[in-house]
């Protein structure tokens, strides 16, 4: 059957059945209308979605908050501050130490950046007692929390390398008081010699010449 015989025979299909002539082209109407409605909404979507656009997420580490604040404006990025992290020496007092997404990323216009701050100094923390027990002993446990051992003094008493005290910066430390994190310890510790026997052994020096 070649293509007049096919266009024949549907047109007498539809001459013997006009009501369904009626029905394929409303139904046809039907289609190009929500083609013409999807095309619509899709060009709507892309133009208040931006769709397409891309910005680059610049680089904010190290960047104080007002000018990463500016910096990310001029992308047209917006920001979210996340909960604070814990300091980190490398980077100025309240600068941007982390953002996410990272820098060089591709992202929508208008994107929310997520940024931690960097605290002014190391959170404090509580002094473990350490007092009564074993240099070792101590300095593992001050360390365990963030704290080093600076310095260690000796003094006489019985118990060597057992710990009598603790200073921060030559004055008096006790347990549980609260310290930066990373501050510098100094330990006093016993040297193993009964107190005053150095006077006693220089007595008895004398009374042997």
């Amino acid at each position: 059957m070649n293509f007049k015989k096919l266009l024949s025979a549907i047109k007498a299909f539809f001459n013997r059945f006009p009501i369904l002539k009626v029905i394929f082209k409303q139904v046809g109407i039907a289609i190009v209308v929500v083609a013409i409605l999807v095309f619509l909404i899709t060009t709507w979507l892309d133009f208040s979605t931006n769709n397409g656009e891309f910005k680059t997420v610049p680089d904010l580490a190290k960047l104080s908050f007002e000018e990463a604040k500016a910096k990310l404006e001029e992308t047209d990025l917006s920001f979210s501050i996340q909960d604070t992290v814990n300091y980190n020496p490398d980077f100025p007092a309240y600068s941007i130490i982390e953002q996410y997404p990272v820098k060089g990323k591709k992202v929508k216009e208008g994107r929310k950046i997520y940024l931690k701050i960097n605290p002014s100094k190391y959170r404090e923390v509580s002094v473990p007692h350490v007092i009564q027990i074993t240099r070792r002993t101590a300095e593992s446990t001050l360390n365990a929390v963030g704290f080093t051992v600076e310095k260690v003094t000796y003094k006489d008493n019985i118990g060597k390398d057992m710990v009598l005290g603790m200073q921060y910066k030559g004055k008096p430390l006790k347990p549980n008081d609260r310290l930066p994190k990373m501050s510098k310890i100094e330990l006093i510790l016993g040297n193993g010699k009964r107190p005053g026997s150095r006077k006693t052994d220089e007595n008895d020096n004398n009374a042997g010449e």
